[in-house]
């Protein structure tokens, strides 16, 4: 929790000495799609099954805050639909890019935004950097209290991106949940994404995860995903 803290602390420093060069505009962006599976840090949310999605982010400066649905199947009677709300800022240092901000997980059958039976909170600080015609980044996400009364969770990732041509690219990430009363895991992915218009995109990825023995939605998989942005 200090490292939080300290980052955010960080983060609110650097808003304020850049706080002058900020962009004084609102920016409205709205996304929707499909996939073949809805895979979460290595795992299915859809038991295997097909997802819908669709979001709306806002944007004011080094400001920015967002929402995003799908369907969600966990196995059981419910919930059916997760509602995630977030928000945060961006500040850069040089030509490294910071984001530090906060995210709720909500779903259809928890009531208010606090956390239930399945939903939680997280905070996030990631940085990614250019080097070259690589993107490389890292990002940590700590919630206070996993959902089914697990205790403290902390998910670790590194992560990295290069253009193959005009329109393909490769993207891959390497993660680790470790959460206080349950199993920790690994999970990695590595992708092809493809630009089929200026706001349609097709991804193609490989997840996978260290602990298949904990279940079938554990267990390797190929998603292929269609989003649109605009």
């Amino acid at each position: 929790m200090k490292f939080f803290k300290l980052a955010l602390a960080a983060a609110a420093a650097t808003a304020a000495l850049s706080g002058a060069a900020m962009a004084e505009e609102v920016s409205l962006s709205y996304n929707v799609g499909i996939a073949s599976d809805y895979v979460f840090r290595g795992v299915s949310q859809t038991q295997e099954d097909p997802q819908v999605f669709g979001g709306v982010d806002l944007g004011y400066g080094i400001g920015y805050a967002g929402v995003w649905a799908s369907n969600v199947d966990f196995g059981t009677s419910d919930p059916s639909i997760e509602v995630d709300l977030y928000g945060g800022i961006k500040p850069t240092v040089g030509d490294a890019t910071l984001d530090f901000g906060v995210l709720y997980y909500g779903y259809s059958e928890d009531k208010g935004l606090t956390p239930g039976k399945f939903s939680y909170t997280e905070l996030k600080a990631a940085v990614s950097k250019p080097v070259g015609k690589v993107t490389l980044g890292a990002a940590v996400y700590w919630s206070p209290e996993w959902p089914g009364d697990l205790g403290s969770a902390t998910y670790a990732e590194v992560n990295g991106s290069v253009p193959l041509s005009e329109k393909f690219s490769l993207s891959a990430a390497l993660g680790k949940q470790s959460i206080e009363d349950a199993a920790d895991y690994t999970t990695w992915n590595v992708g092809v994404g493809y630009a089929l218009t200026e706001k349609l995109a097709l991804d193609v990825r490989y997840w996978d995860t260290s602990e298949h023995d904990f279940g079938d939605i554990y267990k390797s998989r190929v998603a292929v995903s269609l989003k649109a942005a605009f």
